[in-house]
């Protein structure tokens, strides 16, 4: 590719297809394998929440194929797949079912209308450069979110290992339902399901780098063939509609725009967070870079050809990408390889599939689920700072109590109250000298060191602001009092600050003139520019030495010294 045709790519924003274009063959082996795999994985899923949102579920299908294109052109991510899930699904259901009867061409017409609205929301977003939201999705976020998500996978598939019928959507009530229901289950069902973890969970730990889980797909559906277990009540996945979507408008009345907006919204919200909850995981994992406002764009797009092709909203599916991540995806060549694979399992496959046994798919989700519970990650937040391991188990907690929305906004919350907290009492320290070592430290930190006689320098490692500000002004005086020897200056080193508001240039204000009553003179220095500016504008320099003001510690070390000596001579 030349490098006028990257600048083009760029300038359009196609991420994805500029990787697909400088694409690696050593690559190939793990995309074709992934996209083999998540296919098999797919086809039963998005029938089922095909079924989930209210629409036919054929429809599950039709909805994966355009988003899977289009995202391999718009998206950031090499690995995310996108598609029907749950949360999108059941959100549509919640907001159609009140408006028309399921399944109807009223309904379908509505649900394809909420795709295409949602994909507005998320194209005006991208315009809106509004993705810098997700930056406040700390690490500690990230790795208790998808840890929630990898429970609430677990959750949801314990009724279909054991054939029971699991009545709640919660998950703690799931499991608790699951084991007093245990002696139900379905002995055949139960047993290939625990048959196929032991294969996934072995043989995946000792050939790390086969494809276990399209083997254990193969097998299971082969064992189904062999035994003729659909006929001992073993549930497989059935007759698979033939077909593929086709273009059309949606054709609804004025009066239901108003509500699908609203709801439409409320989709865009938890549809983002997920997409790009689940592309930063995997980014961190994997060592790349997301786009978030990128994410935006594709997931806008998605959504808006979905539309248009009798889809209906979706997102990204986790389990699905963690399967793609544990056969080696590395582009989304996968994604390709997979929508391929549904077209000629609609065309011409579809008595294969069919014998594949629901309790290996549920099988498979756990396997894929608990590859996304990092406990390595929990123990290394424990041991780095108990505050964000706290919030990486409020975030899974919050996911699992509430639902993922709500989780998300209570994490993202916990996130900001974290930050103010460091922001509003940060660390501070008052500089003196060190034995054998150039320059100024923290005294606290070094046996032996002492500050000048005289001389308070006195550093806040925050940028001053209405939090802090209070904060600040004790803690200086504090410092102050500390001294053993009469203090002549107070020299602030402002090297934390940009800039500053107005709350924290009065107290500045107010302090210089307590000081100056003590008969202190209040210095500044690493004072940049754009901070002097700031200063100047709010009338601050009006009452202070320009003398008083110096570009670098060292100088108004030297200022204070010269002018002692001035004195004593």
């Amino acid at each position: 590719m030349t490098k006028a045709q990257s600048r083009r790519l760029n300038a359009v924003a196609l991420p994805s297809l500029k990787q697909l274009l400088s694409y690696r063959r050593e690559w190939l082996r793990g995309d074709v394998l992934a996209g083999l795999t998540v296919a098999a994985y797919l086809i039963p899923q998005c029938m089922a929440y095909g079924e989930l949102a209210g629409v036919e579920p054929v429809a599950g299908l039709w909805a994966i194929l355009p988003p899977m294109v289009i995202y391999a052109v718009f998206g950031s991510s090499p690995q995310l797949s996108i598609g029907p899930e749950s949360s999108t699904a059941v959100m549509t259901a919640v907001a159609i079912a009140p408006l028309a009867a399921a399944r109807s061409e009223t309904y379908i017409s509505l649900a394809a209308l909420l795709a295409i609205i949602m994909g507005v929301i998320c194209i005006v977003s991208y315009f809106a450069r509004l993705g810098f939201l997700a930056d406040l999705l700390s690490k500690p976020v990230l790795i208790g979110y998808m840890a929630g998500i990898a429970l609430i996978m677990i959750g949801g598939q314990l009724g279909k290992i054991g054939k029971i019928e699991i009545e709640t959507d919660a998950f703690f009530s799931q499991v608790g339902e699951f084991i007093g229901k245990l002696q139900q289950a379905h002995s055949p069902t139960l047993i290939l399901s625990i048959l196929v973890l032991v294969f996934l969970f072995g043989f995946q730990r000792r050939f790390p780098n086969a494809p276990i889980p399209l083997i254990a797909v193969l097998l299971s559906t082969i064992a189904v063939a062999i035994f003729k277990l659909d006929t001992r009540g073993v549930a497989i996945v059935g007759e698979i509609p033939a077909g593929l979507p086709g273009f059309a408008i949606p054709q609804v009345s004025l009066n239901d725009l108003g509500t699908l907006v609203a709801s439409a919204i409320g989709i865009s919200i938890v549809g983002y967070s997920d997409n790009v909850l689940t592309a930063r995981a995997f980014a961190n994992r994997n060592n790349y870079k997301i786009d978030a406002n990128q994410e935006l764009l594709a997931l806008g797009v998605a959504n808006f050809g979905n539309g248009l092709m009798q889809g209906f909203p979706i997102s990204s599916s986790g389990s699905r990408t963690v399967i793609g991540d544990s056969l080696g995806s590395k582009s989304q060549l996968f994604s390709l390889v997979a929508m391929v694979a549904v077209i000629l399992v609609l065309l011409f496959l579809r008595p294969i599939l069919a014998l594949f046994p629901n309790a290996a798919l549920g099988a498979i989700v756990i396997y894929a689920a608990t590859k996304l519970i990092e406990v390595e990650e929990f123990i290394r937040l424990y041991k780095f700072r108990r505050s964000e391991f706290i919030l990486a188990i409020a975030t899974t907690l919050a996911v699992l109590i509430t639902d993922i929305l709500v989780g998300v906004g209570i994490a993202v919350s916990l996130s900001v109250i974290e930050l103010f907290s460091r922001v509003a009492r940060p660390h501070d320290a008052v500089l003196g000298t060190v034995p054998s070592l150039a320059g100024f430290h923290d005294i606290d930190d070094w046996e032996g060191a002492k500050t000048v006689p005289g001389l308070v320098i006195y550093r806040y490692d925050a940028p001053l602001c209405f939090a802090n500000a209070e904060n600040f002004k004790r803690r200086s005086l504090e410092a102050i009092e500390a001294e053993l020897h009469p203090v002549e200056w107070f020299v602030l080193n402002m090297e934390a600050n940009v800039e500053i508001d107005i709350t924290a240039i009065d107290m500045l204000s107010e302090l210089r003139n307590e000081l100056a009553a003590k008969n202190i003179v209040f210095v500044m220095t690493r004072v940049k520019q754009d901070l002097y500016l700031e200063l100047k504008r709010a009338k601050f320099l009006k009452n202070n030495s320009a003398e008083h003001i110096y570009p670098t510690l060292h100088t108004a070390i030297a200022a204070f010294e010269e002018r002692r000596s001035t004195f004593e001579d």
